[in-house]
């Protein structure tokens, strides 16, 4: 089933424009945040087409979590690729339902992974694999992957917030989500210590490690010594999802390093987006260096720079950005008018069904690479965006694990009568 291998896509992290129910989206946050909540007002969803999409998307995620149980497998960013699908779906398919089954569900996932856990020599556990690090620009090295957490540790941060603010649920399933966020609070020590996070002019961003370590010795590789100088800068996708992870955890536990680390991030991104034809559009490139780690000794840049060929990148940058603005964080009302209009009146080819979209810069490539594609986090902010996601959305699909739930958890009715 090769489109479970669909990396970096967006059902990863489904559609980034949801709040977790009882957040409010004024603490300490800007006025910018009330704007965009008063944008995505509107009408719900049919609720005809709402139940039947819940129908169909409820018999595929429970038939593909039956046949491929990757939560007894993956490891290092296969997690991401594989298992957080489908913690998304369970976690969002209770924020639609009410129905305590996928509460049931996330921690039946959740745990398979958890008891897999090795312990690394620091003392924190991960989820380590050979190539660990999932990208040629840093030495090969027996590693556990940080994109690979963020994506695992937030679902499961998000339901452990439901679970603790609802009285019914808490007597049940408090002590597992408490537990859930002392996990997720170490990860992030984790990858704090081991020099993970870099500073800039800008803000802050995440690097990857260059070390691993050594089976036979149960001791860190030579690299360990300049973990605080030496790495790779993530890219503008993986650093979304973290920033992402670390809002939820700010959403759960008021914790003020978390979205202080989101802001820096998103004040990178904003830095890196440009604007063309005159102002209306944006632009930018799937990676940039973050610092002088990223160049090698003859000064060349360890990565190229430029627009990826494949759209589902800004698809996830732009999920980032949503949930940032919708956090008060960074982003304004006009940065996301500008990025309705990329994707609304240049990228895309103004067909409602069948709808396709080209590049973010316009330049030509393989259309079976999916140069351009809807900006579906954007669709509560535009009525045209949310016509072409629910006349085009496919239930069923790999991406509808995560995002069919969601999308009617946001446009469905509110009622949650499971709890």
């Amino acid at each position: 089933m090769s489109r479970r291998l669909y990396r970096g896509a967006a059902c990863v992290m489904a559609l980034a424009w949801i709040l977790p129910s009882g957040v409010s989206i004024a603490q300490g946050q800007a006025k910018d945040a009330a704007a965009g909540a008063a944008v995505q007002a509107g009408a719900n969803m049919d609720p005809a087409l709402a139940k039947e999409w819940l129908s169909r998307w409820k018999q595929s995620i429970l038939d593909e979590s039956r046949k491929h149980r990757y939560c007894d497998t993956a490891m290092g960013e296969q997690i991401a690729d594989v298992v957080s699908p489908f913690l998304n779906g369970f976690y969002y398919g209770y924020m639609a339902t009410g129905d305590r089954e996928w509460v049931d569900r996330l921690f039946d996932w959740a745990d398979s992974v958890l008891k897999r856990s090795v312990k690394e020599p620091d003392g924190y556990i991960g989820w380590p694999k050979e190539d660990g690090a999932e990208t040629d620009s840093v030495k090969h090295q027996y590693t556990d992957n940080e994109m690979g957490d963020a994506l695992f540790l937030r679902p499961m941060v998000l339901m452990a917030g439901e679970i603790l603010k609802t009285p019914a649920l808490k007597k049940e399933y408090g002590a597992k989500a408490e537990e859930y966020i002392k996990l997720s609070e170490q990860m992030f020590e984790k990858w704090d210590s081991r020099g993970a996070w870099r500073e800039t002019k800008e803000g802050g961003l995440w690097v990857v490690p260059l070390f691993g370590f050594d089976r036979k010795t149960g001791k860190w590789t030579e690299e360990y010594e300049q973990r605080k100088k030496e790495g790779f800068s993530l890219p503008d996708n993986k650093q979304n999802f973290i920033a992402q992870w670390m809002i939820a955890m700010y959403d759960v536990t008021h914790k003020s390093i978390y979205r202080e680390r989101a802001e820096k991030w998103f004040r990178v991104m904003k830095s890196r987006m440009k604007l063309r034809e005159n102002g209306k559009y944006f632009v930018w490139d799937y990676w940039d260096p973050g610092g002088p780690w990223d160049h090698k000794a003859d000064g060349s840049l360890k990565h190229w720079t430029g627009v990826h060929p494949r759209g589902r990148y800004y698809q996830v940058d732009v999920e980032g950005i949503a949930d940032a603005y919708e956090h008060g964080l960074v982003f304004t009302q006009e940065d996301i008018a500008r990025l309705i209009a990329t994707n609304r009146d240049f990228m895309w080819n103004q067909q409602i069904k069948n709808a396709k979209f080209q590049r973010i810069d316009g330049e030509k490539s393989d259309p079976a690479a999916s140069p351009g594609m809807l900006w579906g986090a954007l669709a509560p902010f535009d009525p045209t965006l949310r016509k072409i996601f629910e006349a085009n959305h496919d239930p069923t699909s790999w991406a509808g694990l995560s995002t069919t739930p969601q999308w009617v958890a946001r446009f469905g009715s509110k009622s949650k009568a499971g709890q």
